[in-house]
């Protein structure tokens, strides 16, 4: 059996007396945090970076690098100038594995549900593509435009692992349709890399030098979509080695 709020009694709201001497109603603090919970359910951030919040992230341990603490530090100025002074845009937050990038922006998207109200949603960029896909299959009950209406208009949107798809083109126009979607909205996306943001080699890059050098952003999703994410984003660059292979390491007890 539940327990009956104190405060409203179950009723959800509260009538207080405004310094003006007018009786009006307010929504209880138990109907706030409901309203919340259901924000952070509704965003689908997977089990394992529930747990994960800004203040979680930890920037102090022995070999930290430096970009690291830079890098929370500007995720907590996004959470307090949004959305105002954000006006739309939102991170793309690059690195190599395990520095924590996921962390960040499932703590970001934590805090911005919290704090300010918004209406969030987070999605693995592969699984994603993958729901995609499975909604062309004839026997399944949703169209593309289920999948994605959903990712056009989330307030925030967090896009984990951006280019962790084998490139194709039917990859290139659904990543440029998610994106020009949300950056003519002035919607704010909150993404994560491994892959390097950096123009291509002056000149342009042959075939044969592109096989033998490490794949960039622009490799993996278009130089035109990673121009576009210079207009959307703020660059946030990690860098640092691998936590998972350090003190994150699986053990047991």
């Amino acid at each position: 059996m539940s327990e009956v709020c104190e405060e409203c009694g179950g009723a959800g709201m509260v009538l207080t007396v405004n310094a003006a001497g007018v009786r009006m109603a307010r929504a209880c603090v138990c109907q706030r945090a409901a309203r919340t919970n259901h924000r952070v359910v509704a965003a689908r951030i997977p089990l394992r970076y529930q747990h994960c919040t800004l203040e979680s992230y930890e920037t102090s341990f022995r070999g930290a690098d430096p970009s690291m603490r830079q890098a929370h530090l500007t995720a907590k100025r996004f959470v307090e100038a949004y959305p105002v002074d954000t006006d739309g845009r939102g991170l793309l937050i690059t690195g190599p594995v395990g520095v924590g990038k996921t962390h960040l922006a499932a703590g970001l998207l934590l805090a911005l549900v919290e704090e300010k109200g918004a209406q969030a949603l987070f999605f693995d960029y592969r699984e994603l593509l993958k729901q995609i896909q499975h909604s062309y299959n004839p026997q399944v009950n949703s169209t593309e435009l289920d999948v994605l209406r959903p990712v056009f208009e989330a307030e925030v949107l967090v896009l984990d692992e951006l280019g962790a798809q084998k490139p194709t083109d039917w990859v290139w126009d659904t990543v440029a349709l998610i994106l020009n979607t949300r950056y003519n909205d002035k919607r704010t996306t909150i993404i994560t890399t491994n892959y390097e943001d950096r123009p291509p080699a002056s000149g342009g890059v042959t075939a044969a030098q592109r096989a033998t050098r490490e794949e960039t952003l622009g490799d993996r999703i278009g130089e035109r979509m990673r121009s576009r994410l210079a207009e959307m984003c703020v660059r946030v660059e990690m860098m640092g080695a691998d936590f998972r292979q350090g003190a994150g390491r699986a053990r047991f007890g």
